[in-house]
């Protein structure tokens, strides 16, 4: 269907959630609203036990939406600016509650009309049926949507544009030949981008009390170490979509985050939250083969997660912290999943390293950042001022890093583990090494934004911590 220049033409009713833009409105106010404050989440049955209408309406009354951050579909919005050019009438008819869409009307300015969900009416189905045939008769307007909410309002419509269906917009569409705008579909690529399956290699970490206290070829260890790094994987992968979720407004205003599945609208929510549902439960079935010890650490690590996810993350300082020590409850994760203690020297190490590697990120985003003097970085704790303060404690928790591994490498333990100590000391400049090129790569403004992602994917890094762990593992049996 072209655009008209006759202006009797039927007019166009346009949905929004899955039509207009890739992505539904009252999942992305939900985690708004819970990210606001967690405690919503309480009252949110109650209202839903008295109809989606005022389920909506309650949700937008609390949070508001950024409507120029939206993934709108290219395809559909050049299609509704061509009509409206040609001086087609335009309504925007949405479940959406009324403030949502208003809002985007007033941004898109394409719009003659706009039909809404109200407090008292969930305008989807058979209602938006109504509603618009009361307004413009039956079979006199025309209306573009996109699943099987809309199955009814394409029967009452003049002609039906289909946009990018689910299986029953699909069926009723290839029944009525009606016409079609396909979207790309996701790629199981998409899906491993969703997972964030390369930072599983941070879940090696669980090994490491194995590693250090020489038990490479214990064979129930290894199997321990295998299900534990299988189960925190699951969870950590479950944990990123939670996070996705709650961080869409900001992510969809980052020059790289935008590209993430949930926040371009290339996967929808309600897949993801199924996603979380099946990776949880892979997790926790895992867990079940391991000590008890392990299920709680897996547990507080999830609510720690969450946490940082939720609020801690927009605190100064204690969002570095937290890190730090999500990295540390892998190590924990391990000693407890094999058995196996944790020393203090490796507790102290870790949360001097990873501080370090934590502070690089939040330096990485501030050097980034266009900020003004007083100014707070998008959804974090810091303002322009903070950035010296920042690469100073990092590189002071790189050398305290360090020295951690000096000390411990001159301790009677080492004495008693390794029959030739000195052959563990490179270990201390190799940390140095990495870490201080990391620092000024940073400030040259070279660095990933998640340094160990850098970390991994970088060869020298690749190749000196190679070499360390190589004189590691000689050290113990020589």
């Amino acid at each position: 269907m072209d655009a008209r220049s006759d202006k009797n033409a039927a007019p166009l009713a346009v949905d929004l959630d899955g039509t207009l833009i890739a992505g539904d409105l009252l999942w992305e106010g939900l985690f708004l609203l819970i990210r606001k404050n967690p405690l919503f989440l309480f009252l949110v049955p109650f209202w839903a036990a008295r109809g989606p209408a005022v389920l909506k309406q309650a949700i937008a009354a609390r949070v508001d939406i950024d409507p120029a951050s939206l993934p709108y579909r290219d395809t559909v919005l050049s299609r509704l600016r061509d009509e409206r050019a040609a001086g087609r009438m335009i309504i925007l008819c949405t479940g959406t509650p009324r403030k949502f869409a208003d809002a985007i009307a007033a941004h898109l300015g394409l719009f003659d009309a706009v039909m809404a969900t109200d407090g008292l009416h969930n305008l989807t189905s058979g209602r938006k049926r109504a509603a618009l045939v009361e307004a413009y008769g039956d079979g006199g307007f025309d209306y573009a949507g996109n699943s099987r909410h809309d199955l009814k309002v394409f029967d009452a419509a003049r002609a039906a544009i289909v946009v990018a269906p689910d299986r029953h917009a699909a069926r009723w569409q290839a029944a009525h030949g009606s016409e079609k705008i396909d979207v790309q579909k996701p790629s199981f690529k998409t899906v491993l981008k969703m997972l964030r399956v390369h930072q599983w290699l941070k879940n090696a970490l669980i090994a490491v009390p194995m590693v250090l206290s020489h038990e490479y070829f214990n064979i129930p260890m290894l199997l321990a170490c295998a299900l534990a790094f299988v189960s925190f994987s699951t969870a950590a992968s479950a944990i990123y979509i939670v996070n996705d979720f709650f961080d869409l407004t900001l992510d969809r205003k980052h020059p790289t985050k935008r590209n993430r599945p949930f926040a371009s609208g290339v996967l929808s929510m309600p897949f993801g939250m199924a996603s979380v549902a099946v990776l949880l439960c892979i997790s926790f079935a895992t867990a079940a083969f391991l000590p008890a010890l392990f299920m709680a650490v897996l547990a507080a690590y999830l609510v720690a997660t969450t946490a940082y996810s939720l609020s801690v993350k927009r605190m100064l300082l204690l969002d570095v912290l937290m890190l730090a020590f999500l990295y540390t409850m892998r190590l924990l994760a391990g000693a407890a999943a094999t058995g196996v203690d944790v020393s203090f020297w490796l507790l102290a190490f870790s949360t001097f390293f990873f501080l370090s590697l934590a502070l690089v990120k939040r330096f990485v985003e501030l050097r980034a950042s266009d900020l003004v003097q007083g100014e707070r970085i998008a959804g974090r704790g810091y303002r322009a001022e903070d950035q010296d303060v920042v690469a100073q404690a990092g590189m002071a928790s790189a050398f305290s890093s360090a020295l951690v591994l000096a000390l411990y490498i001159d301790s009677a333990a080492v004495r008693e583990l390794y029959p030739h100590p000195w052959m563990v000391w490179p270990l201390a400049p190799i940390v140095l090494y990495l870490t201080m090129r990391i620092w000024i790569l940073a400030r040259r403004d070279e660095m990933h934004d998640d340094p160990v992602v850098f970390i991994i994917r970088d060869w020298r890094s690749q190749l000196v911590a190679t070499a360390g762990g190589a004189m590691l593992l000689i050290a113990g049996l020589a």
